[in-house]
């Protein structure tokens, strides 16, 4: 098991080799990535090559 002080240690060389800027986008790839997995695992289908926003304009003219 990892003490706090090994912890420590990792957060700060992760720090030190990627920098506090690219932390944010690496944890938000790697969340896209667990999401799409366990989307995979439970069988959901990926939406078929449309866009949020045409999705979003499709409704709009349904609801016309």
């Amino acid at each position: 098991m990892l003490g706090t002080w090994e912890i420590i240690l990792i957060v700060l060389v992760v720090l030190l080799l990627f920098g506090g800027k690219k932390i944010p986008e690496l944890m938000r790839g790697l969340g896209k990535g667990v999401r799409s997995f366990k989307d995979g695992v439970n069988g959901k289908e990926e939406l078929d090559n449309t866009t949020k926003s045409e999705q979003v304009n499709s409704q709009k003219e349904d609801k016309e």
